[in-house]
């Protein structure tokens, strides 16, 4: 995958199709040189808002799309996932770290998007997020 500054990707709403979003984290962090510090960060919160997307946002539904995008400047690489679904109440979420949450096996995907990415923002009604990263890019093609 050959990616410009400015790109976006489709995949449909498989699980299977995360590989795709990761390949493109990879060869959108060795195009701009991103420390190997925020890969980690960046790939799990992209991932996550990926899983959402495809999970919450579409309901798993394989006819629905999902559009992932990047854009970048000296200072910072932004991702932006847009799904088909009709959003969420992503400001009256259950706390994960409460204890009557600690057990339960979901519900920490907007958390750990908001603790790894330097900034969050939702749009249409939540059905699009964007994950801002606070790097030094430098392009190298």
């Amino acid at each position: 995958m050959v990616l410009a500054a400015n790109q976006k990707i489709r995949i449909s709403s498989k699980a299977e199709n995360i590989i795709l979003v990761e390949r493109m984290i990879e060869d959108v962090c060795d195009l701009f040189n991103i420390n190997q510090d925020y890969y980690g960060n960046i790939l799990v919160a992209l991932t996550e808002a990926v899983n959402n997307a495809i999970y919450h946002g579409n309901q798993a539904n394989e006819t629905k799309n999902i559009d992932i995008s990047f854009k970048t400047t000296p200072e910072y690489v932004s991702f932006i996932v847009k799904d088909e679904g009709p959003g969420f109440g992503y400001d009256n979420l259950p706390d994960p770290t409460n204890p009557e949450n600690i057990e339960k096996p979901n519900g920490r995907g907007v958390f750990l998007m908001r603790n790894l990415a330097d900034k969050v923002s939702f749009e249409d009604n939540g059905s699009k997020v964007i994950l801002e990263f606070k790097v030094n890019t430098t392009a190298t093609a």
